[in-house]
């Protein structure tokens, strides 16, 4: 119930509201029990109209100002809940998109999903409707009262009922919290399974793993649906129990009352008004105890919630330079794959002047790509310092530092929007005149000028309908736009045709004349034509570096090695 008071909590001016409502909700609850004991022991003993006229009129008023109480009280109970849970979502989603990278990726991706998709557990559990239920029960001994000073000894009994009832929906919950855990976990499952089918239609049909995956996905249904039916019978049995209970109390109720309607001490009006009273007071008790699955759904994605939003976030602020001029420099770096022993590279000390150019070379896995990221802060070393012009990268503002950085991954992807959002949303500002350069510059005009809508086309399912090509032209278009200093491309002519890579040499060129400082990731060192510095990740720990020296001509290509990491520094720097 932590949430539940978390929620009320939140806002003591509309709780306020919601308990004097309920107050006034069982004060007016208890005309119909009054009004049945007042015409069975005066309208019917006597048979005087007025009487009943005026009763009528009273249990009628009371009925409808209940119900004017009970609308009143579900809207304000509506914007404690709706403000709550648009909180949920709104920092579950700003974890997901501002947590650290390297925190992120330890969350399988499906399990991301399954978080996120708890909300709407959250959301039923702690609905308006189910606030005012919880809200009801303390009230219940409203009616316990009003029966105590009517018939005491009926009082004990239904208060007797209403503990058993309280407390055996209390343990039939916690109950189902162990079967519910399972539940979420063999749903993770599923979504993993149905992602695959989903996101991997191709692969599935190419490579025949449609069996595989079937069998699979029937042994998870069956668990599943075994889980789910488990789940559904504890529920049963615990909404049978409560409708048993208000049975046998019902029974108890009639009993007592007539052996004291029998013994003298208790009218025929009395005997039935205090079974609705009972009644009455029973009933928040029963909603309540019926609640328990649902309360342990909404627990356990609080629970994962909760757990998720500790990822550690991105800085939001940070610091800035007014004026970057491309100078980058590797300080002792060294970087390991979460608790793995092993470095991917470590001992990186490296300064790359402004307008310089550096080739990182290497195997696959060899760690160009985690290296790309580094640069870009998606990543941070697990030793040693990343410095921009003397400002450390982990230092920087990550929004500042990103829109220095003219960056193009490996594998882009696009996110949900047009074709001009998805190039312009790391520089909204840039206006149509500089959007239509860069479209010409990286050859997207004639697939812009053939979509349906131009430049408003929307991107579907992250461009990956796309061909590898145009998604890779909007990536590097959407990398041009920020017209950063620093410039990194990780394999940046993979998956182009002759058109393509013209294209990306053609930049590269145009970028390095215009004094931009230049990185790229690629397995040919020789991309790029000139004087540069060769990084080789293959050299394992400690990457070597070599500079190349601009060529003179075809047949005397210059080369010059240097001993160490320190002398290529001093080389690059001259």
């Amino acid at each position: 119930m932590k949430e539940f008071w978390s929620r009320l909590m939140s806002n003591p001016a509309v709780t306020f509201e919601l308990v004097t409502a309920t107050l006034f909700i069982s004060i007016l609850a208890l005309a119909s029990p009054i009004f049945v004991m007042q015409v069975l022991n005066r309208y019917v003993s006597q048979g005087v109209d007025a009487t009943l006229i005026t009763l009528t009129s009273g249990v009628l008023i009371a009925i409808v100002l209940e119900l004017i109480f009970r609308q009143a009280r579900l809207h304000i109970a509506q914007v404690i809940s709706t403000s709550k849970d648009e909180d949920h979502a709104l920092n579950g989603y700003k974890t997901l998109v501002h947590s650290k990278l390297s925190a992120l990726e330890r969350v399988p991706l499906d399990t991301r999903r399954e978080i996120l998709g708890g909300q709407q557990a959250i959301e039923q559990a702690y609905s308006a409707s189910n606030i005012t239920v919880v809200l009801d029960v303390p009230f219940a001994l409203l009616f316990v009262f009003v029966l105590y000073l009517l018939v005491p000894a009926i009082a004990l009994v239904v208060l007797a009922f209403i503990v058993v009832v309280f407390f055996g929906g209390i343990l039939g919950a916690s109950s189902m919290n162990s079967v519910t855990n399972e539940v979420t976990e063999a749903s993770s499952a599923n979504s993993a399974l149905l992602g695959t089918a989903i996101r991997e239609a191709e692969t599935v049909r190419a490579f025949n793993a449609g069996s595989n995956l079937t069998s699979s996905w029937g042994g998870q249904v069956t668990q599943l649906q075994w889980l789910r039916r488990k789940l559904v019978l504890r529920q049963g049995l615990v909404q049978s129990l409560t409708q048993s209970a208000n049975a046998l109390m019902s029974v108890a109720v009639i009993v007592t009352a007539g052996i004291l309607v029998v013994s003298g001490e208790l009218d025929v009006g009395a005997m039935i008004g205090a079974n609705i009273l009972g009644a009455r007071a029973l009933q928040p008790i029963s909603r309540f105890s019926q609640l328990g699955s649902t309360y342990a759904k909404a627990r356990q994605a609080l629970n994962l919630i909760e757990e998720f939003s500790k990822l550690p976030l991105e800085k939001e602020r940070g610091s800035a330079l007014s004026n970057y001029s491309g100078g980058i420099e590797f300080r002792d770096v060294s970087f390991n794959y979460g608790k793995d022993n092993n470095p991917l590279y470590e001992k990186i000390n490296l300064k790359i002047e402004p307008g310089s150019i550096l080739i990182v070379t290497g195997s696959n896995g060899a760690g160009k790509t985690t290296l790309a990221r580094m640069i870009v802060g998606l990543l941070e070393p697990t030793r040693g310092n990343l410095l921009v012009d003397g400002l450390d990268v982990q230092q920087a503002a990550a929004e500042w530092w990103r829109k220095q950085v003219t960056y193009l991954p490996q594998e882009p992807a696009l996110i949900g929007g047009t074709i001009g959002e998805n190039i312009l949303v790391n520089n909204p500002e840039a206006g149509s005149e500089r959007l239509n350069q860069i479209i010409d510059t990286v050859g997207l005009r004639r697939f812009v000028d053939e979509s349906e809508s131009g430049i408003e086309t929307p991107i579907l399912d992250n461009g990956w309908r796309l061909s590898e090509g145009i998604r890779r032209r909007i990536a590097l278009a959407r990398a041009l736009i920020t017209n950063g200093k620093l410039v990194v491309f990780d394999e940046p002519t993979e998956s182009f045709d002759t058109a393509g890579v013209k294209v990306v040499h053609t930049v590269l060129s145009t970028l390095a004349k215009a004094g931009c400082t230049i990185i790229v990731m690629s397995h040919d060192p020789k991309i790029v034509q000139g004087k540069h510095i060769v990084l080789d990740l293959d050299n394992k720990p400690v990457p070597s570096v070599l500079v190349v020296q601009a060529k003179k001509q075809k047949k005397n290509d210059v080369e010059e090695k240097p001993q160490n990491l320190k002398q290529a520094k001093e080389v690059n720097n001259e």
